[in-house]
């Protein structure tokens, strides 16, 4: 379970170094190999290669109707394998997608992370903050 935030930045390769807390779950868990998507809040997804195949799957079941959403997924999925120092390429064409430059932020999602550009992810924040807890959470318990 990947979980927590971390600021990293791109080199001008376009690499980012993996967390050493994540690198060696990833290493021992998949030999480092990853797969990097899209995501539709405009951040990229980073699979754990197992991971992504679980998601795959539920992409490729979906029905005829989100077509459209399976080739944002997996039309634009890169598998990517950590270099010896753990870093990653992000590939140029996820880069611009999601506007990432050069800072960072990783967040562990359980069985992924998301990663957006730091400014972006800041203004996102803040605007779900500015709207108030969702009602399901209102009932949760600290």
């Amino acid at each position: 379970m990947f979980q927590g935030a971390s600021a990293l930045s791109l080199d001008v390769k376009g690499r980012m170094s993996i967390p050493a807390r994540h690198r060696d779950v990833l290493v021992s868990q998949t030999e480092g190999k990853v797969t990097i998507t899209k995501h539709p809040e405009g951040c990229l997804l980073l699979f754990p290669r197992d991971q992504w195949e679980v998601f795959r799957n539920k992409i490729i079941a979906l029905p005829m109707e989100a077509q459209w959403w399976r080739r944002i997924f997996l039309g634009n999925a890169a598998d990517v394998e950590m270099d010896s120092g753990g870093r990653v390429l992000v590939p140029p064409e996820l880069r611009a997608s999601a506007g990432l430059d050069k800072e960072l932020m990783l967040l562990g999602m359980a069985s992924h992370f998301e990663l957006w550009d730091a400014a972006m992810y800041a203004l996102n924040e803040q605007a779900a903050m500015a709207k108030g807890m969702p009602e399901t959470l209102k009932q949760f318990i600290f």
